[in-house]
Formats: structure tokens, C-alpha cells, sequence
């Protein structure tokens, strides 16, 4: 297959960032893509004003795009934050906060995916402990997604970026997504597979897709080195796209790469016209 019969959507989060985030829908739209996704966009707030929702969900409206994937409150993204869920005290708190007013909004725009990225180890504190409370803030969130039809996303980072985050392979991702299936009865928590992730663990590509590939719900993309576009690192990533495939993964594959030192909209030169 390759690159020009896969459908991509652009996360507009690492993506045209160089403007104000009300004007990066109708920017994807003219860069050709109708599909986007979002980290929590208000990093300083798990509950943002419903004027301020409901100007994001217009932008997208105006622009005729779909909102297809966003995640939970997480903290400061970028940053070192890398989550909240498990963090026990005000953290979590606000990660609890967060589901009601992230899965309502989600369903305002038809956004049927919601990654929940699982937190940071905190210096002094029982990790049994966390995945305790991990595991209760995954099932409240699968169960909220479950009540508008959503999945519950669970992701694996890497561990030379986010050196305290516990989820930095494929199989301990899928664990949790098991752990909260078995928990919830429901079946909507999936696996999150960041190719970029996985590559910067040491991770043989091929063999993960191959492994989990039906418990897989969304897929993101950058190359590596560098997480940048595709072709401006040593990642296969047209083989891997064309492998997640064969393997009967239909659904969308997110963009999530910095633009390096030029504009987003000439970020996608590496795309077939």
C-alpha cells in the first residue's frame, strides 16, 4: 500500500504551533488533511470555560475537520510532566476533574478516541501504590468514553525522553490495556502505537505490529532521529505503514513530528500530491 492509499491526520499540538490554536484547524484544511487530533490544549487548566470550548469546537466546525483523537488533562505537554492519572494527591484529582469535561466535549464534535497517558513515577511513593490508582482512573475514564461510544487509548513513551514513566514498551502499554478490560468488562481500552516511541525503546517494529496489531486503536508517526517528518531520519516507515496493514490495521495514522526549522504547511513534501 504505502503512502498514498493511507489516511493520516495531523495533530495540531506539534503541528502548526507557530499560530494561535483557534487558526490551526482551517490551517490543516488547507494543508489537504480533514482529520485532527490535539493533546489536552489547555495545559493550565483541566476545566476550561465553556466559551473556550465551544470557540475550539467552532474553529474546528469552520474548518471542516474532525476532531478524531484527544487526550486527557496529562500535565504540561511538551514537558516533563508526561501525565496525571497516577500521581497521587492534586494531580490525580484534576486528571478525575478532566473526564467529564474532556469526554463531553469530545462528544460535542464526534471524537470517538481518548488517550489517558498514565504518569510519572513520584520520588517516595509506593509504584504499587500508583498502578492501583492508575488502574481506578483508567477504569472511570474507559467507562466515560464507553458512555459516548469512545476508546479509551493507553501509550507507551521512551524511556530516553520520559525516564520516569513506566510504560516504555509495547507489552507493558498492553498490559494495562488488558488490566482495565478485565476490570471495566467493556473492551474499549486500546493501545495507543507510536511508532516514534517504540523505535527510541530499541523495539523491533515488525514484531510488535505483528504481536499487536488487533489491539491496536490509533497509530502515530515521526521519524527517528530526531522525530521529525518522514524521511528526514532512518525509520521505514512506509514498509511499517504497509506492515500495520497487512496485519489489518484500518484506521487513521497520526502525524505527530516537529516541522523542524520551516513552517508546518511545508512539513508535508514527503506526502504524494
Amino acid at each position: 500500500m504505502g503512502y498514498p492509499d493511507q489516511r493520516f491526520d495531523v495533530n495540531l499540538s506539534i503541528l502548526f504551533t507557530e499560530l494561535p490554536l483557534l487558526e490551526r484547524p482551517a490551517a490543516a484544511a488547507a494543508a489537504g488533511f480533514s482529520a485532527v487530533e490535539l493533546w489536552w490544549p489547555w495545559i493550565e487548566t483541566p476545566t476550561p470555560g465553556q466559551a473556550e470550548l465551544d470557540a475550539l469546537k467552532r474553529a474546528l466546525d469552520d474548518a471542516g475537520t474532525q476532531l478524531v483523537g484527544l487526550n486527557f488533562y496529562a500535565g504540561r505537554l511538551p514537558g516533563p510532566d508526561r501525565g496525571a492519572l497516577s500521581v497521587p494527591g492534586a494531580e490525580s484529582d484534576r486528571f478525575r476533574a478532566n473526564v467529564e469535561v474532556a469526554t463531553a466535549f469530545a462528544a460535542s464534535v464526534g471524537c470517538r478516541a481518548l488517550n489517558a497517558l498514565y504518569g510519572n513515577r513520584v520520588e517516595g511513593t509506593d509504584p504499587v501504590a500508583q498502578d492501583e490508582l492508575a488502574l481506578e482512573n483508567l477504569v472511570l475514564a474507559a467507562r466515560a468514553a464507553h458512555g459516548i461510544g469512545a476508546t479509551l487509548l493507553i501509550e507507551a513513551l521512551n524511556a530516553p525522553e520520559s525516564p520516569h514513566y513506566p510504560l516504555v514498551s509495547a507489552p507493558a502499554a498492553i498490559e494495562v490495556v488488558d488490566r482495565v478490560n478485565a476490570a471495566t468488562g467493556l473492551g474499549n481500552a486500546k493501545f495507543l502505537l507510536d511508532l516514534y516511541h517504540l523505535s527510541m525503546n530499541g523495539e523491533d517494529l515488525g514484531q510488535v505490529i505483528t504481536a499487536y496489531a488487533a489491539k491496536t486503536g490509533h497509530v502515530q508517526i515521526a521519524d527517528n532521529p530526531g522525530r521529525g517528518a518522514p524521511g528526514t531520519g532512518s525509520l521505514p516507515l512506509e514498509r511499517l505503514l504497509d506492515e500495520l496493514a497487512g496485519a489489518g490495521y484500518t484506521g487513521l495514522v497520526g502525524l505527530e513530528y516537529k516541522p523542524g526549522d520551516r513552517p508546518s504547511a511545508e512539513s508535508f513534501d514527503w506526502l504524494p500530491a
